[in-house]
């Protein structure tokens, strides 16, 4: 274990008294490695608290640029960063909160070609896309590449997450299959979404990830928590691993493949 230097021990003084963190807790935090897919509304708040928790080496995955619609509520980024890659943007305002960890910025979409390459250096991902056909691969390359991830969706007033520990827990295709067909969604412009649901949702990825670092507590494995804000309703559904799933079950998988674009769950 790493020796603290007064600043750290300062810094990161809140864990260390939790009773299940502790300095061991933080020495985890500090050696973990994490990679957030998407720099936009659950990315956001996820890249801002784990660069506060200390996490020593997180990448920021995004192909797209800060535009002034985004600000509503991507609250990493600013006015002043439109026309800026969201990934550099993210960056900045991580470094800013804490200097002593790294941020591995990749300008990308993620696809076939590259996510496994992306997810091979890390501990634990982060799922803060928007659209179906990514959360589908992504889910596929977590599970050939046997990493653990967070999932989150959300659309108007709703969001909801799992937790997914391939070869132990169900996957994103037990639950869901396949991605919905053209046309089954709402649009992106015309669905709408509160900007506050996504720091509701993306916070409670954050602290998945923490929670798998340190071991503390029981991530969402087989259960899909979704809440309603205008009615503050939250609800957990549990289920199992399916053993005839497509992707996890069975013989499962052998290779990614891209999947065709669909309507996304919502602008996030």
């Amino acid at each position: 274990m790493r020796d603290f230097s007064d600043e750290e021990l300062e810094r990161y003084s809140r864990h260390i008294i939790l009773e299940d963190v502790g300095i061991e807790g933080q020495d985890k935090i500090m050696d973990s490695k994490i990679l957030i897919i998407g720099a936009g509304g659950l990315g956001s708040p996820v890249a801002l608290y784990l660069a506060a928790a200390g996490v020593g080496e997180i990448g920021i995955v995004d192909g797209d640029v800060v535009d002034l619609s985004n600000l509503q509520r991507q609250v990493i980024h600013a006015t002043k960063d439109i026309g800026v890659p969201k990934c550099e943007s993210a960056r900045a305002k991580m470094i800013a909160i804490n200097p002593h960890i790294k941020v591995n910025t990749y300008k990308k979409f993620v696809d076939a070609s590259n996510l496994l390459e992306l997810v091979s250096g890390y501990d634990f991902i982060i799922d803060g896309t928007d659209n179906f056909s990514a959360k589908f691969l992504i889910n596929d390359a977590c599970v050939l590449a046997n990493k653990p991830y967070s999932h989150g969706g959300i659309l108007r007033f709703g969001g909801q997450t799992m937790t997914i520990k391939p070869n132990e827990s169900a996957c994103y295709a037990c639950v869901f299959d396949r991605p919905p067909p053209k046309d089954a969604v709402p649009t992106c412009s015309s669905a709408g979404i509160l900007g506050a649901i996504a720091g509701m949702l993306g916070t409670i990825q954050a602290t998945e990830a923490l929670k798998y670092i340190v071991g503390a507590g029981q991530p969402l494995y087989n259960s899909l928590l979704s809440f309603d804000a205008k009615t503050m309703n939250f609800r957990k559904i549990n289920f199992k691993k399916n053993p005839k799933c497509r992707v996890c079950g069975g013989e499962g998988i052998k290779e990614l493949k891209d999947y065709e674009a669909v309507v996304c769950e919502s602008k996030i």
